[in-house]
């Protein structure tokens, strides 16, 4: 399965690689099991033209307020928005997995919602900060889930 990502903190990152090992051991104990191939999207990435379908991961990031009535302008993940747009990528896009503080409340995945309702892909899931092992476990079902649905469907 391919994940289209981007990582500020660096915990996004560390949860792709959490959930990138654990694929490689279930692959282990069932050769159907799913490898994850996750590409990082940064400010030095050339052009990325997805060309199979993909789930997306963003962590959550805005510009001040209380990220509902004001304040829910999406910062430091353009990057990523802006290679979904480029080729139409987002067209193969099956889905987005966002993360976050719960401190922040409704804020709490808010740039995935954003994201889903911009595009037109739906949310898979939700995790917090750096994610638990039943995160990823969780997640990689989901990801596994939708991907098999977009696939059928296309």
């Amino acid at each position: 399965m391919r994940i289209l990502f981007i990582s500020i903190s660096g915990n996004t990152r560390a949860f792709v690689k959490k959930m990138t090992e654990y694929a490689q051991k279930n692959r282990q104990s069932d050769s159907k099991a799913r490898l994850v191939e996750a590409t990082e999207v940064t400010n030095g990435n050339q052009l990325i033209e997805m060309r199979q379908p993909f789930a997306v991961f963003v962590p959550t990031y805005l510009d001040g307020g209380d990220g509902i009535n004001s304040g829910n302008h999406e910062i430091m993940t353009n990057e990523l928005h802006d290679t979904l747009e480029d080729n139409n990528n987002y067209r193969k896009c099956y889905g987005v997995v966002g993360s976050g503080n719960r401190n922040f409340n409704a804020q709490f995945g808010l740039t995935a919602k954003q994201y889903a309702n911009q595009f037109g892909f739906p949310v898979i899931d939700f995790y917090e900060l750096r994610g638990t092992s039943a995160d990823v476990v969780r997640v990689y079902q989901h990801l596994s889930e939708f991907q098999q649905r977009f696939e059928e469907k296309n």
